[in-house]
């Protein structure tokens, strides 16, 4: 049996009872064996308990036991073991595996990092010219961590901002704020609420936000962009400096690893787009002690931003404004609506100018466009947002027929003396094709083929006629690709098209019909399945005005690295040269003086300078007015420019695209250029 414990025995009896006891772990063990015949006592709160001989042999133990069973033992200590395990699998899983997160928590009570965005780099025009400019504006953000841990305020706060917004819709962006999930990242950094607010209202809910916690008013610089010149219009330039708009959930899973945040606004298109690395910088950091509600204490460490680099492009603003001053001009005046044209400098691939019309106002994006006006551009029948000069597709027409030329007196087709005659067209069958002139031009050369633009003439030394064996369509396409078509520029701008030259493989499989040899004739004078960008047209009149190379077209100038305080200077890079000879250069280049001094562009012989320059009038459905091309180059010997009009619809080439180009031409040799002698390019 259990014994119960000795609490304590009377001074008289220890002398007596208790050296026969041994007290040992709550129970006692006989200690002398002449009392086992004998009672025995225990002393218990002051009495003594008699236990007999019988009950003290039931065990032959020497200790006390318990009066538990073995099984119910063990299945207890499983069950105690089990619950320890559980209980440091848990710790374990809370301290190791998602310790950094609880550990983040628990920082975000007392430490926040603030990201202090770096000023966006300016982008100039080449000589120094302003094109684009930061302004203030200012934003809420709300941090829903900081708002839902003051719960009893939580209402308070959001009735505060509903009645300071109420002019501005903040309905959407506040439920869905609202509404963010406390396992996203959202929750726990500021998220855009509403931007654009006044600065006096701002400056208002800056003050008060003290007592409405998870608020914050801070100014968010966004871009503003040039769209008019000395009171003159120039829209044309959205397309080339693109719009920086806020950043998109993908596009932030994306780039979040290199710095970017919930509420950056990045280059959407364009240069914004194409140099966003440049023109952003890098973001400060600031460790900051925060309060209960999120407000900022004091800074524990910092990090200093780094501005973004200012960019100087090639564009010339004067040169841009001007051309799409004409260009509307004569677009008004023929009651038409869409156009391109590139100004470029044939000696480095440097573009001038390049104009796309209609435009677009890329401040709509920049301050954030409304779904109307979203709608009302994208809805719109003339693509105010598509850029032609890089986008845009066309057959070439008569553009084509120096690269042409060029190709069949390198081929040893013709030579500078060979002739043909022009009788109004050429009859294959029941086929006829025809030259533009009735009755023909009489014995052409190729001089006298590029100056009149004569169609017969590039029938037969495209794809032959009777004896006389032509290029072909391969040799056709291989020269074309020499002088850049069919692939892309390389010119830096997003979504460039590459145009498309066909093939009788192409035909077979496309169309399934065999290749004839009215295809090669028409691929011969720019027409039928052939496309080009007028980027591409103006790069090929580039090889023709600096004698034989192609280069990469090129937008961006210069970089001025702010944090190092010094210029980078983009240098020109050539795509192709010396695949054609010098000598068949100068044939075609004389062939394009003389269709300045007395051909089909001849609007050019009273330029103060001399030029060279080739029309287009391309057919693109049968039932559709022609596309009018005009492009050409300036001075002839030494030339600064090449200069490509396109008008969509706009007829016949000579009649409508030259007179664009004499006007701008004029205007640049006449005046602008003793102009720009007296403004120092940057350096």
């Amino acid at each position: 049996m259990r014994f119960p414990r000795l609490i304590k025995t009377r001074k008289e009896k220890n002398e007596e009872e208790t050296g026969n006891f041994l007290y040992l772990g709550g129970g006692l063990q006989l200690n002398d064996q002449k009392m086992k015949n004998r009672s025995r006592y225990e002393w218990l709160e002051g009495a003594y308990m008699d236990i007999s001989d019988e009950e003290l042999s039931r065990t032959n133990k020497n200790y006390l036991g318990l009066c538990v069973s073995n099984k119910k033992l063990v299945w207890f200590l499983i069950f105690l073991f089990l619950i320890l395990g559980l209980l440091f699998a848990q710790a374990a899983y809370l301290q190791v595996v998602k310790g950094d997160y609880y550990y983040g928590l628990a920082e975000q009570n007392r430490i926040r990092i603030i990201n202090n965005k770096s000023p966006r780099g300016i982008i100039y025009d080449r000589v120094g010219r302003s094109l684009v400019k930061n302004v203030p504006s200012f934003a809420v953000f709300v941090t829903m961590y900081d708002l839902e841990n003051e719960k009893g305020n939580k209402d308070e706060v959001i009735s505060w901002l509903r009645e300071n917004l109420l002019q501005l819709d903040i309905e959407k962006s506040l439920d869905k704020v609202l509404n963010t999930k406390r396992t996203s990242k959202e929750y726990y950094e500021p998220v855009l609420l509403v931007e654009g607010i006044e600065y006096q209202k701002a400056v208002d809910m800056r003050i008060q936000s003290v007592d409405y916690p998870g608020v914050d008013i801070e100014v968010a610089p966004r871009r503003e962009y040039l769209t008019y010149h000395r009171f003159d219009p120039v829209t044309s330039l959205a397309h080339v400096l693109g719009y920086e708009g806020k950043i998109s959930p993908e596009e932030y899973k994306k780039l979040n690893k290199d710095g970017y945040l919930l509420n950056d606004y990045i280059g959407k298109t364009g240069i914004e787009s194409r140099y966003e690395k440049d023109l952003r910088g890098k973001y400060g950091r600031e460790q900051t002690e925060v309060d209960s509600s999120g407000k900022a204490m004091k800074i524990i460490a910092k990090e200093e931003m780094v501005k973004g680099n200012n960019l100087y492009l090639s564009i010339d603003l004067e040169m841009q404004t001007k051309l799409e001053s004409i260009i509307e001009k004569y677009l008004n005046k023929l009651g038409k609506s869409k156009a391109a044209a590139i100004i470029m400098d044939p000696q480095t691939g440097k573009i001038y100018s390049m104009v796309s019309l209609p435009g677009f106002n890329n401040n709509l994006f920049a301050k954030g466009v409304s779904q109307k006006e979203f709608e009302d551009l994208i809805t719109d029948k003339n693509l105010p947002l598509f850029n032609r000069t890089v986008s845009g597709e066309y057959p070439s027409g008569s553009t084509i027929k120096p690269v042409i030329s060029a190709a069949a007196l390198e081929e040893g087709i013709i030579t500078e003396h060979t002739s043909f005659s022009s009788y109004g067209g050429i009859r294959i069958g029941q086929w006829f094709f025809p030259d533009w002139k009735a009755g023909g031009h009489g014995i052409t050369n190729v001089y006298k083929a590029i100056s009149e633009s004569v169609n017969t003439f590039y029938y037969t030394i495209g794809g032959g006629y009777g004896e006389f064996e032509g290029l072909g369509v391969l040799k056709i396409k291989e020269y074309f690709e020499r002088f850049g078509l069919n692939k892309l520029t390389g010119v830096d701008l997003d979504n460039e098209k590459q145009g498309f030259l066909p093939t009788p493989e192409w035909k077979q499989e496309r169309k399934d019909e065999r290749w004839y040899i009215g295809d090669t004739y028409h691929l011969s004078i720019g027409q039928g399945d052939l496309l080009v960008t007028p980027l591409q047209v103006a790069n090929f009149t580039s090889v023709f005005a600096n004698k034989g190379k192609l280069y990469t077209p090129q937008l961006l100038d210069q970089v001025y690295n702010q944090e190092e305080e010094i210029f980078h200077s983009v240098e020109p890079e050539i795509l192709n040269e010396n695949f054609i000879s010098d000598k068949n250069i100068e044939i075609v280049r004389q062939g394009m003086r003389q269709a300045s001094k007395t051909g089909s562009a001849r609007i050019l012989n009273s330029l103060p300078v001399t030029s060279g320059a080739k029309t287009g009038t391309a057919q693109w459905g049968t039932d559709k007015t022609p596309h009018a091309w005009f492009t050409a180059f300036a001075p002839f010997e030494n030339s600064e420019l090449v200069i490509t009009v396109l008008i969509e619809e706009g007829g016949e080439g000579s009649a409508v695209a030259a007179p664009i180009t004499f006007e701008f031409m004029h205007w640049y040799f006449h005046y602008y250029k003793k102009d720009l002698a007296d403004i120092k390019p940057v350096e």
